[in-house]
């Protein structure tokens, strides 16, 4: 057990060490090449940060654990909006681009209640579901491509200029090097904080169920916590919320496409009440750019997202 807790240190200092690089990183390429910030925190954020969520759920399809595959997912998701952007903003509040509150949280909203969709129509992810899931996948990643190109031009349309400080820009090899470590020490770090935890948990005799949707699930948002922490605190707003958003789409279209193409996934009707929550959590992130202050979210809307996440711990352990 003492080798567990020192190897999940190991496993945070990774983490953090990691986000730093991955934020740095996609941050100076951004800079460089002139693309949105929330572009970049839609795509490489998100896909570096989601890997130990596509290393746990597809293992688990592969081992027939479906339960834990979808637990891991519907968890992650719920974590990734109201535990990690609701720290986040609390750290710093979030403008809302038009992009992000037109297009890509109605996006995501619409993604959720199409899996909740396949979910419940047969009680399994089957092999058509799976392959309609990664052609979703594919549009949005030509979404970003062309919002990487329009996005500026779309958001001036009701954003005032930002005034930015002069900052020394890194090199884009040392950028790109920079995301590679970071993903490293991301998944890595993952890999030995969910592992060790399980471990613990198990020499508790705490359930499957409870596992794959609270030490799974919160172990593999790890990254996105500390990304997205990391961009809070260095001031890169849209990075911090482009990757949540970007890594719920992922999370749902690309991970669970693969892992249900891999092995169709049962369904476990119970996780509906996780489904509703999850749902629900985007439902009011859409709320918030129309709600003062308008388009923004705020410190207290933080706030709001954290209480729920509080309520949906202990909804989780009494139900």
């Amino acid at each position: 057990m003492l080798l567990s807790i020192l190897l999940i240190i190991v496993g945070f200092a990774l983490l953090i060490k990691g986000a730093d690089f991955l934020v740095d990183g996609s941050s100076g390429i951004a800079k460089k090449f002139h693309i949105p910030e929330i572009i970049i925190g839609l795509t490489i954020v998100s896909i570096g940060t989601s890997m130990p969520e596509l290393f746990v759920s597809s293992t688990s399809s592969l081992n027939g654990s479906s339960d834990m595959a979808l637990g891991n997912i519907i968890g992650s998701n719920i974590c990734n909006l109201l535990l990690i952007l609701g720290l986040s903003t609390i750290i710093r509040s979030v403008k809302f681009q038009r992009e992000t509150r037109l297009i890509e949280i109605p996006m995501c909203l619409a993604i959720t209640i199409i899996f909740t969709i396949f979910c419940n129509t047969s009680g399994t992810i089957t092999r058509p579901e799976a392959i309609a899931l990664i052609a979703l996948f594919i549009l949005f990643l030509l979404y970003t491509i062309i919002m990487g190109k329009k996005g500026e031009q779309f958001d001036k349309e009701d954003n005032e200029p930002e005034v930015k400080t002069d900052e020394k820009q890194i090199s884009i090899f040392k950028s790109i090097l920079f995301i590679i470590l970071g993903i490293i020490g991301l998944k890595i770090g993952g890999d030995l904080t969910v592992d060790n935890a399980t471990i613990i948990a198990r020499m508790f005799n705490i359930s499957e169920k409870i596992i794959s949707l609270t030490i799974l699930a919160i172990g593999t948002s790890l990254p996105e916590l500390v990304t997205s922490v990391t961009a809070a605190i260095k001031g890169n707003s849209d990075i911090a919320i482009g990757n949540i958003i970007g890594s719920n789409i992922f999370n749902i279209l690309l991970i669970i496409g693969v892992s249900a193409l891999i092995s169709p996934l049962a369904y476990n009707f119970t996780y509906n009440i996780q489904m509703g929550i999850l749902i629900l959590a985007t439902i009011v992130l859409s709320l918030f750019p129309v709600i003062p202050p308008k388009n923004e979210m705020s410190r207290l809307n933080g706030t709001v997202y954290l209480a729920m996440y509080i309520a949906y711990m202990v909804i989780l352990f009494v139900i």
